[in-house]
């Protein structure tokens, strides 16, 4: 059985369950890397040229951990497009190259470039080429693939609910989660999901706020119509795929009455992020916003202290909101 290593990076969090079933179904076996440790980011900063964004260093890492595996291939698309006339960061589209010029040893590299920009006939010939390494029956590639889009929609319904990505991988594969959704407050929560659902990356923010009693609401529990629908808005189109798609959801969320307040995630060294939170901050008027900006020098302290002081701040506009309608007879 040949297997197939997959990074617990990067565009993991949306197609894992696609990719995974995918070569599962051709009888390969697929290795994950370990969740994200200190030891994953200080590898990958070790491995990595200094002007990448940390997302990437932290790959770097969770790549260096599966080269101590005895593996037939190592699966790192090249991305440059997952959608129509939209284009993801171009520091995705040269990591296999970085990869090979920085890591010794590396396995095979399955390295297809995704390029869904004009047409998907391209990604599909390389997805096919991919199969036939482990099987000759194209009919039974093509059933794999169906699957794997059958698998990712539903792990995609799972995060609708009102769970991260990461947890409705979780879920998918079997694992029991429970949900917190009675929070007194109500905050969206915005971030490349390779960044905000990472818990090493992120910091654990999510959780965090959890425990401080909020509610979180992410752009997966926003319909993809809705989100569209606000980022069209814009006087210009926004290419960046993710970055449309924080506009969209910021814009949604700043519309719905029960949110009480948007953070923003972004990552240091992340050109798309450095003007999409500009972007955002200056459309959003009408709810509470803060932006957060992380990278391997972030310390946890001063991340809970801001958390605590944006979620004492929504408290305190509630209690005034209220306050508002009462009678000046009492």
């Amino acid at each position: 059985m040949n297997k197939i290593g997959m990074p617990r990076g990067l565009f993991y969090y949306y197609y894992y369950p696609l990719y995974k079933t995918f070569f599962s179904d051709l009888d390969a076996r697929v290795i994950l890397s370990q969740k994200t440790t200190r030891i994953t980011i200080d590898q990958g900063i070790d491995a990595a040229v200094d002007e990448t964004c940390f997302p990437i260093k932290v790959y770097f890492g969770h790549v260096k951990e599966l080269c101590r595996y005895d593996l037939d291939y190592l699966f790192v698309p090249r991305l440059v497009s997952i959608e129509p006339r939209s284009y993801i960061c171009p520091k995705f589209m040269g990591v296999p190259d970085m990869l090979r010029a920085s890591i010794d040893n590396l396995p095979p590299l399955i390295d297809i470039t995704v390029d869904l920009s004009r047409s998907d006939r391209v990604y599909k010939d390389q997805l096919f080429k991919t199969g036939k390494l482990f099987t000759k029956k194209t009919g039974r590639i093509k059933d794999a693939y169906e699957h794997g889009k059958q698998e990712l929609a539903y792990c995609q319904a799972i995060a609708a609910q009102g769970y991260t990505m990461a947890e409705a991988i979780d879920i998918w594969q079997g694992e029991d989660i429970e949900q917190q959704l009675n929070g007194s407050l109500r905050i969206g929560v915005l971030g490349h999901g390779y960044s905000l659902y990472d818990e090493a990356i992120s910091m654990n923010i999510i959780s965090r706020l959890r425990q401080m009693g909020c509610t979180v609401v992410l752009p997966e529990a926003l319909s993809l119509e809705e989100i569209e629908q606000e980022a069209a808005t814009m006087p210009k189109r926004i290419f960046w795929t993710l970055g449309r798609k924080m506009v969209g959801s910021a814009l949604k969320m700043e519309k719905m009455a029960d949110i009480d307040g948007i953070i923003y995630v972004a990552c240091f060294g992340c050109g798309p992020d450095s003007f999409i939170g500009e972007i955002i901050e200056r459309k959003v008027s009408d709810k509470a916003y803060m932006l957060i900006i992380i990278d391997e020098h972030t310390g946890e302290g001063g991340l809970v202290t801001r958390l605590e002081a944006f979620c004492d701040m929504l408290k305190r506009r509630r209690r005034h909101k209220i306050e508002d309608y009462i009678s000046a007879y009492g």
